[in-house]
C-alpha cells in the first residue's frame, strides 16, 4: 500500500448541501430558508441567550460581589517545601517549577512561615511573610524579593 493509495472509507464522507445552485437541484431560488422572514435574512436568527423577548437569565439572576480585575494572584510556597529541596543554594521560582513544588508562577511567588528550615539557603520570591522572612534569616539564610 502507497500514500497515494489512501482514502477514506465508503459512506463516510458526506457531501456538503450546495444551496443556491438552480431550481433543478432541489434546493435553489430561497436557498432552503423560506420565503421572508428574520431566518431567511442574512445574519439572521435569535442570538445566543434570546428568550423570545423575556428577560434573559444572564440578565434575571442578581449580581453580587465585586471582583477586582488588578488583584494579583500569588503562587504560596511554604517553608517546609523549600526545606526539602537538597542540593540548591539559591532557590528561585524556576527551581521550584522544576521540581514539580509548584505548578504555575502566575503574578509571582509568595514564600509563608509553615515549617521550619534548617539550613542558610537564599530564596529569591515575589512577596514574603514576615514570620517566613524572619525564619529564614535566623537560619541564616536570605530572603531576597524579585
Amino acid at each position: 500500500m502507497r500514500i497515494e493509495d489512501l482514502k477514506p472509507a465508503d459512506g463516510c464522507r458526506k457531501r456538503n448541501k450546495r444551496v443556491g445552485r438552480g431550481i433543478g437541484s432541489g434546493h435553489g431560488k430561497t436557498s432552503c430558508k423560506g420565503h421572508k422572514g428574520q431566518k431567511a435574512r442574512s445574519g439572521g436568527g435569535k442570538g445566543a441567550g434570546f428568550e423570545g423577548g423575556q428577560t434573559p437569565l444572564q440578565r434575571r439572576i442578581p449580581k453580587r460581589g465585586f471582583k477586582n480585575y488588578f488583584a494579583k494572584e500569588y503562587t504560596t510556597v511554604s517553608l517546609k517545601d523549600l526545606a526539602r529541596i537538597e542540593g540548591v543554594d539559591v532557590i528561585t521560582p524556576e527551581v521550584l517549577l522544576d521540581r514539580g513544588i509548584i505548578k504555575k508562577v502566575r503574578d509571582g511567588v509568595k514564600v509563608l512561615s509553615d515549617g521550619e528550615i534548617k539550613r542558610p539557603v537564599t530564596i529569591k520570591a515575589k512577596i514574603f511573610s514576615a514570620a517566613a522572612a524572619a525564619k529564614i534569616a535566623a537560619a541564616g539564610g536570605k530572603a531576597e524579593t524579585i
